[in-house]
């Protein structure tokens, strides 16, 4: 079952001698359950192209569905709801409220939709992230990989369509960076969590289902 068709996407900035095609007529969809790895040198595009698939920017020209979805056709207010509820962002700078606790982070998209969750369920997640004992802590008292792990649990709580991972290794040391993976693959395999992660580490991507490369607004390259 296919969850995301993008479909000539391009993105422009400027224009005349400023000018620059940052997405040049981008097509590929992702099956439901697929981890999808989007490699490619700084200002290949691939950060654009995630943004642009998460609703965060908008095309020059193109189209993106999500679940059959056109989401350009929304308003923004519309947009906005249904980013909400059906797309998880991981970026690489955290992004936690720092007044807010663990929990408090985690749980946060559902309170702005005005939806609960079980304490069960919460706890599961809590616990999947290894943070159990890190729950009622405020992020300035975290390690750097533990206010990741919290920024996934953010992403997860809304049970998704599609995780969006922005280089979410990227300021992490190894141990971190394994931890993060590992917890990606097994929301992945065990949960039937759609993934598409961006980064420029190979080794990185190689944990994936598929490998999409980018260069200069291009797809060149998919394994």
């Amino acid at each position: 079952m296919e969850i995301l068709k993008v479909e000539n996407l391009t993105k422009i900035y400027g224009k005349d001698n400023t000018k620059v095609v940052a997405l040049d007529h981008v097509s590929f969809s992702v099956k439901k359950g697929e981890f999808v790895a989007i490699v490619g040198a700084s200002g290949s595009g691939k950060s654009t192209l995630l943004h642009l698939i998460g609703g965060v920017d908008k095309p020059t020209s193109g189209k993106v569905f999500i679940e059959g979805h056109d989401i350009y056709n929304f308003n923004d207010d519309r947009l906005a709801i249904f980013r909400r509820r059906h797309v998880g962002l991981i970026y690489q700078f955290y992004n936690l409220i720092p007044v807010l606790n663990i929990e408090e982070n985690i749980t946060l998209p559902l309170d702005l939709d005005g939806r609960s969750v079980s304490k069960e369920e919460l706890n599961d997640l809590i616990k999947l992230l290894n943070l159990s004992h890190r729950s009622k802590h405020l992020p300035n008292e975290l390690s750097g990989g533990e206010q990741q792990r919290t920024s996934i649990g953010r992403a997860l709580i809304t049970k998704p369509s599609i995780i969006l991972a922005d280089e979410p290794t990227g300021n992490l040391d190894s141990k971190a960076t394994d931890e993060i993976i590992s917890i990606l693959k097994k929301s992945n395999k065990e949960f039937n969590q759609t993934i598409i992660m961006i980064t420029h580490n190979l080794e990185l991507a190689n944990v994936a289902d598929r490998i999409i490369e980018i260069a200069d607004g291009h797809i060149v390259g998919e394994n």
